[in-house]
């Protein structure tokens, strides 16, 4: 905490040493304003995963309605993935002086207590769990086994905490070697189906293979194949990376969209050219995509433009709706008037989701910041909660819901603090076996 508050104020200072007397009182408040806004918002998102934790297992709630008004009874219902995105909020919250070291230590030893002792299938993690029980909540009727995805999101947080603890005292060293375990107990060859050349998303011990879902062509599981690669006990071929992911190079894009070159092909079968933005943040919370570089395409790139032809299009605004413009963008997969959808150019609905321009900050600054000011001005107190923006609004349809998601409000905190200190892509990164892995893929990675 104190050493990234003595970067801020250098760099204040700095920028003021250029300015004149009034410019560097003008500049010097703008700055500390916005400085004192990106810890609010990580304050307020950090504490879904800490004080809105549920309880017996300490792992995030898949989603806290502050109506009180849930599907099935659910509200103790536990996410693998948001859980993922929840252990590194965490680090966040120790590296800014919300809690104490000690206090997330605490935490980490019941979340590995409940992960250590929960349902698991080859390794591999459910999407949902009861909190209170650690058996398998179906996610639908045929996924109720191990989701490779959502075990990747988890994996990729909790790599990120062992590096952070390996040098630690004794019982830090012990959360990293218990992190260590999990992370060789998982079998990325088992979701192989016997040896394709490809990743399966699901098994289920009561369905087999029968959901059939092969994960190839771009989208938010890039980290799952880095990780499967980089297993040092499970590993795949780089061959199920480049004829399963990469479609034997078909993943590549030539085209544009708002002047941005894609880099990647979003969708091979749909009307929209890009994917809802939680696909340049899911993957990329610990996968560093500065300098990060394979024989299909630049990750930064990849995933600036996608942020700015998101911003682009909620500029031009086609579809007339009300609010869009350069200080209310940003769309991702998220709650609406017509239940969970994946808003997107092509797919737009008139919801925008605060997550989608707030998790881009790394990408787009200038315009993210201008979404964070126009969230938190005070006549719009409707949008903001307890635990941070609210998951979605729409102003067309005059609908507001004050609701959460586990794997919305996740990527905020983490990606505002890869832009102000790059900490937890400085710490997933540093794992022997992610470079490893990248590697044998054939990535490049210069910082």
């Amino acid at each position: 905490m104190n050493n990234l508050f003595k970067i801020g104020t250098l760099i204040v200072l700095v920028i003021m040493s250029a300015c004149s007397s009034k410019q560097k009182e003008q500049t010097a408040t703008t700055l500390i304003r916005e400085d004192s806004l990106l810890d609010k918002v990580q304050y307020q998102t950090f504490q879904y995963f800490w004080d809105g934790a549920e309880p017996n297992s300490g792992l995030a709630r898949e989603r806290v309605h502050m109506d009180g008004i849930y599907p099935s009874n659910d509200e103790n219902v536990v996410t693998s993935g948001g859980s993922g995105f929840g252990v590194m909020a965490i680090l966040v919250g120790i590296e800014r002086g919300f809690i104490e070291r000690e206090e997330a230590v605490r935490r980490y030893e019941r979340i590995l207590d409940f992960l250590e002792t929960a349902d698991r299938y080859h390794g591999v993690y459910p999407h949902w769990w009861y909190g209170d029980t650690g058996k398998t909540k179906a996610f639908s009727k045929k996924d109720d086994g191990g989701d490779l995805v959502e075990t990747a999101f988890l994996i990729q947080g909790l790599l990120a905490v062992r590096q952070y603890f390996k040098d630690g005292n004794e019982k830090e060293r012990a959360i990293a070697e218990r992190i260590d375990t999990i992370w060789k107990e998982v079998e990325w060859d088992w979701h192989t189906k016997g040896g394709e050349h490809v990743l399966y998303w699901h098994w289920s011990p009561n369905y087999g293979w029968e959901m059939n879902f092969p994960v190839g062509g771009y989208n938010e599981a890039l980290i799952m194949y880095v990780l499967a690669a980089s297993s040092p006990t499970h590993p795949v071929t780089p061959e199920v990376y480049h004829k399963g992911w990469a479609l034997d190079g078909n993943i590549e894009s030539n085209e544009t969209y708002y002047g941005y070159d894609l880099v990647l092909n979003h969708y091979e079968h749909d009307e929209s050219k890009v994917g809802p933005l939680f696909w340049a943040h899911y993957s990329y919370l610990g996968l560093d995509p500065r300098g990060l570089k394979d024989k299909y395409g630049e990750y930064w790139a990849l995933n600036q433009n996608h942020a700015k032809i998101h911003y682009a299009y909620c500029l031009e605004n086609p579809e007339q709706y009300e609010g869009y413009g350069e200080n209310c963008w940003g769309m991702t997969s998220s709650y609406s008037m017509k239940g969970y959808s994946g808003h997107r150019p092509g797919a737009d609905l008139g919801v925008i989701s605060p997550t989608a321009a707030l998790s881009s900050f790394p990408y787009t600054p200038k315009e993210s910041m201008q979404m964070l000011k126009f969230l938190y001005a005070p006549q719009r107190d409707t949008l903001v909660g307890k635990y941070g923006p609210y998951d979605a609004f729409s102003f067309s349809a005059d609908w507001y819901l004050p609701r959460y998601l586990a794997i919305d409000q996740g990527p905020i905190p983490v990606m505002i603090e890869n832009y102000r200190s790059g900490l937890l892509w400085d710490l997933f990164m540093s794992a022997p076996e992610v470079q490893n892995g990248l590697k044998k893929l054939g990535f490049e990675y210069e910082k």
